[in-house]
């Protein structure tokens, strides 16, 4: 998709995701492919980059400088940054939120990732380096968000990630609202166990209660696993699920 159908179609769409970067081809990326690339070029969601260099302010396009009180590596620049991000946000709604790619953020998780959809939209500003100025995330109101516990050279593998929860949440894309329904963390569950034919494999055979026919008992086996897979796997999760659960049992009585 060219940048000029690209725009065209992010007026119209439900969703409208913007990513500043000084590396703006590497996007869409895997984003234009499978089911991601097919809701956008059929206009179910948009994407626009905008390169910050074009903010520099020499004729390197330099977009960093030196840390303030020595150090190694170089940060991002709060005055090219700051008119990168006004420029960004000079027709989108101010609603929609801004965040910045950052191990110091809070955690992305589906929660998350709802809310952008909610919103309507995202402006993603991914940063290089050894980070940006924080005089620009005060000033902007940026929120900090985390892919992980991890560094990457920049933000542009977590933006991309993160835009990729999204857009499989837009209606039309996924297909059936029946696979997001039964998907890891919707339920506030790990997903269950999924197996296909053969019906045996290695001499490992597929659980009996797949092959019954009996709906009823398929989804009482499912919900125990996801339960049990649950509870070994990510106590934190589950925690909150017991939590959950216990609140809407209460209601009930």
């Amino acid at each position: 998709m060219s940048s000029a159908e690209n725009t065209e179609k992010s007026e119209t769409c439900g969703f409208r995701a913007e990513v500043l970067t000084i590396f703006p081809d590497m996007f869409p990326g895997y984003l234009a492919h499978s089911l991601a690339g097919k809701g956008l070029e059929a206009g179910l969601w948009a994407l626009k980059t905008l390169d910050i260099r074009d903010f520099s302010r020499d004729k390197h396009r330099s977009v960093d400088d030196t840390p303030a009180g020595g150090g190694p590596g170089m940060v991002m620049r709060a005055d090219i940054l700051g008119d990168a991000i006004d420029h960004a946000r000079a027709d989108s709604p101010a609603s929609r939120p801004i965040v910045y790619m950052s191990p110091r953020g809070k955690r992305f998780d589906q929660d998350m990732a709802e809310a952008w959809l909610e919103a309507g939209g995202v402006t993603v500003l991914c940063g290089r380096f050894e980070g940006v100025d924080e005089r620009v995330l005060e000033a902007r109101g940026v929120t900090e968000v985390s892919l992980g516990d991890f560094i990457l050279s920049g933000g542009e593998p977590a933006a991309m990630a993160m835009l990729d929860a999204v857009v499989r949440l837009i209606p039309g894309v996924m297909g059936k609202t029946e696979t997001l329904n039964e998907e890891s963390f919707t339920s506030g569950l790990l997903e269950y166990p999924h197996y296909t034919r053969p019906t045996v494999w290695e001499g490992r055979e597929i659980p009996e209660v797949l092959t019954s026919g009996h709906h009823g008992k398929i989804a009482e086996w499912r919900l125990a696993k996801a339960e049990e897979t649950t509870r070994l796997r990510r106590p934190d999760l589950w925690s909150t699920y017991e939590q959950v659960q216990k609140k809407a049992a209460s209601k009930g009585d």
